[in-house]
């Protein structure tokens, strides 16, 4: 089974992600919905997180993780040297979660806001739940 990724699609930086995600999982261990979608919406309901949670989710077998948790979990499988970031999960995840919510909190002022979902290539189109 693979691991999904639930993201903001209407966030540039969020879908900024998803694309660098999958530039560097040659394996395609990744697959991808967004948290708007019933798809999102759904695997939310089913790991009990609040429809309002604002962060990054990843669905690793029957565990959810969220905000910097899952950030740092999805380096394990990326191509290159990004596997390193898993030695941040040591910092305890209070401190990480603040500085990832600095961010999530600024990241449409900074990196800007989508009006709807990105549409995948047809090349990746099948990592893409609905």
């Amino acid at each position: 089974m693979k691991d999904i990724l639930l993201f903001d699609g209407e966030c540039n930086l969020c879908n900024g992600i998803v694309q660098f995600v999958i530039k560097r999982d040659p394996e395609a261990h990744y697959q991808f919905a967004p948290l708007q979608s019933e798809t999102g919406q759904a695997l939310m309901k089913k790991h009990n997180l609040p429809d309002t949670l604002d962060s990054f989710v990843l669905i690793r077998k029957n565990s959810a993780y969220t905000r910097s948790s899952a950030a740092l979990r999805v380096c394990r499988h990326l191509k290159g040297a990004w596997k390193v970031f898993m030695v941040f999960l040591i910092i305890p995840k209070p401190l990480r979660d603040a500085i990832y919510k600095y961010i999530a909190r600024n990241r449409y002022k900074w990196f800007g806001k989508r009006d709807e979902c990105m549409i995948p290539s047809p090349q990746i189109q099948d990592r893409f739940l609905t």
